[in-house]
């Protein structure tokens, strides 16, 4: 036998090839024979075409909560601000363009209305380096040297590069959640390269979202932002979360888009339901709020 080809005997050595080991082993073979070559001799967990199977969708469940739960864990990330916005805000200096490719009065209309809160990049923008330069290392025992508040948006463009591009400009990591559409979709360019994750699944991308989020700022937005902002309400309001400080910015906006008192008044929610969120307008009063919230000393 040749002794070369294992390890030296130690109590240290796992008996066990890992594998990532044994994948190689397989690519290292010819496969000649009729029953090498066919589908089912390949090994489950590198067969692609099995593991995308209807069937295993239960199993791709589990990939995509574990994947991004352990880079995460492994980066020293205990929590993240959160960021939701509209992927259609032009930023300030793209706002021209957008009134330019406006070509009838109906559709002028509505890019000055894009324009007109092209403020609120500048706002998300400065709301992620306030975070980042506050720097919040843990120091208890459970997360002790772990990393508070990076912010986390959906890593596409607008709003959500706004996010990150003011964390990444004060010199901190940020984190992007992107999501596989039909359209190209691509994480901006201020995301962190190895804190960008791409989902398939909403829910689970959404439960990434607010596993680690201790504060929230929702951005005006559509449909997407609804979905985010009314899951995050429903989960505080029903208890299964613990209250966090969730920052409207653009209150003239929300104001227009959904009437909050006649939800209340029609009963269909509690006046105290109106104190889950809170209305702001700049980063300067959406991080004091967070600050307030937690009785944060940043060091600023």
């Amino acid at each position: 036998m040749d002794e070369t080809s294992y390890p030296s005997a130690s109590l240290s050595h796992q008996r066990f090839y890992q594998a990532e080991q044994e994948a190689d082993f397989v690519e290292g073979h010819a496969n000649t024979s009729p029953q090498q070559k066919d589908p089912a001799y390949r090994l489950a967990y590198s067969d692609t075409d099995f593991l995308l199977r209807q069937e295993l969708r239960p199993v791709r469940f589990q990939l995509e909560l574990l994947k991004t739960e352990m880079l995460l864990d492994e980066a020293g990330i205990a929590s993240t601000l959160v960021m939701y916005g509209s992927a259609r805000i032009p930023a300030p200096d793209h706002a021209q363009a957008t009134l330019d490719a406006a070509t009838t009065p109906e559709a002028r209309a509505i890019a000055e209305r894009l324009v007109a809160k092209s403020k609120y990049y500048d706002e998300a923008r400065a709301l992620g380096a306030l975070a980042a330069r506050a720097n919040v290392i843990g120091s208890n025992t459970l997360d002790k040297g772990r990393r508070h508040f990076v912010v986390c948006s959906g890593g596409g463009p607008s709003i959500m590069e706004a996010a990150n591009r003011g964390a990444a400009e004060a010199g901190a990591e940020t984190i992007g959640l992107n999501i596989t559409l039909q359209h190209e979709q691509a994480p901006n360019r201020y995301v962190t390269p190895h804190l960008s994750f791409q989902f398939h699944y909403f829910a689970l991308r959404k439960m990434h979202f607010l596993l680690r989020a201790r504060a929230v700022a929702v951005f005006p937005g559509g449909f997407g932002t609804f979905d985010e902002f009314f899951e995050l309400l429903t989960l505080i309001q029903t208890g299964k979360m613990q209250p966090i400080p969730i920052l409207l910015f653009g209150g003239e906006y929300w104001d227009r888009v959904i009437n909050f008192q006649a939800i209340a008044e029609e009963g269909l929610i509690s006046p105290k339901d109106l104190d889950l969120f809170h209305r702001v307008e700049t980063a300067a009063e959406g991080w004091a709020r967070i600050v307030d919230f937690y009785a944060l000393e940043t060091g600023d």
